[in-house]
């Protein structure tokens, strides 16, 4: 008999809802492919799936989480609407739309995907989300890649503010003012692009303290997202590196690994900036 492996532990968010610690995230998965990666991912005791609509696989991410046999309400599913569908009832049908890809009746946590502020709909597109929620076609409502004066706004003008903001973040871009901001308000940071794209799988940092430790470098940066607090969706099709990635909670980074990655930050970002995209 096969022994399944300990899920990711959850954090709790400030709506007393709760969201996996590390995810999955399929940006540039194939929907084809998407199903095979979620189910490799579920098997290995992932429980959060990180898609949006803009990615184009949806519908093979609901089929990986029907064919893992588990229950649906054991899996953390988020999806995003795009910027193209933002406004009041647009962002309403674009998140229909996404359910019926799915194949769900309703996501654990449905973000705005950019705030596209040269278009100003990110405050009629969050009223939605926040009827959206009340409707229960989504348990939780947030954002991604807001700074914290578009996330101010929406406090501001609907009293409401987002349980989770997803943005890049990784050591050469650390975003310690808005992990502060996030910390004041109640949000959790989430991190995409956490390992810079593989740009520091190869920094002499990170690989001494994998030296030491005797892991991968993807898993020392992963466990410095998770001792810092952040919640982490790292990308992979490939199944070891799929398994590997998750198992960040059998150690510890010390105060001087921590340090030392620290001072890596360079505010070198990836994206694009959310004031201008």
């Amino acid at each position: 008999m096969s022994v399944l492996p300990p899920a990711a532990p959850a954090v709790v968010l400030a709506d007393g809802t709760s969201i996996p610690r590390l995810g999955l995230g399929v940006w540039q998965i194939p929907d084809d492919d998407a199903a095979a990666a979620v189910r490799t991912a579920l098997a290995s005791g992932y429980r959060g799936i990180d898609t949006a609509a803009i990615y184009g696989n949806e519908a093979g991410v609901g089929r990986g989480v029907r064919e893992s046999g588990l229950p649906r309400e054991e899996v953390h599913v988020t999806t995003k609407v795009w910027n193209s569908a933002q406004g009041y009832d647009s962002t309403i049908a674009a998140c229909r739309a996404s359910l019926a890809r799915l194949g769900m009746d309703y996501v654990d946590l449905y973000l705005i995907h950019w705030p596209v502020p040269s278009k100003d709909r990110y405050v009629a597109t969050w009223r939605a989300l926040l009827a959206l929620r009340e409707e229960g076609l989504v348990r939780s409502v947030g954002v991604s890649n807001f700074t914290p004066a578009h996330v101010r706004r929406l406090i501001d003008e609907t009293g409401v503010a987002p349980v989770v903001n997803q943005v890049e973040l990784h050591p050469r871009f650390q975003q310690a003012g808005l992990r502060a901001f996030h910390a004041e308000h109640g949000i959790v940071t989430e991190a995409w692009s956490p390992l810079a794209q593989g740009g520091l799988l190869s920094d002499p940092v990170v690989c001494g303290i994998a030296a030491r430790l005797g892991v991968s470098a993807a898993r020392v940066i992963l466990r410095w997202h998770v001792q810092i607090g952040n919640v982490v969706i790292p990308k992979s099709v490939t199944p070891s590196r799929i398994a590997e990635n998750i198992d960040v909670f059998s150690f510890e980074l010390t105060e001087a690994d921590m340090a030392a990655i620290a001072g890596l930050d360079a505010g070198e970002r990836i994206g694009p900036d959310p004031d201008s995209f």
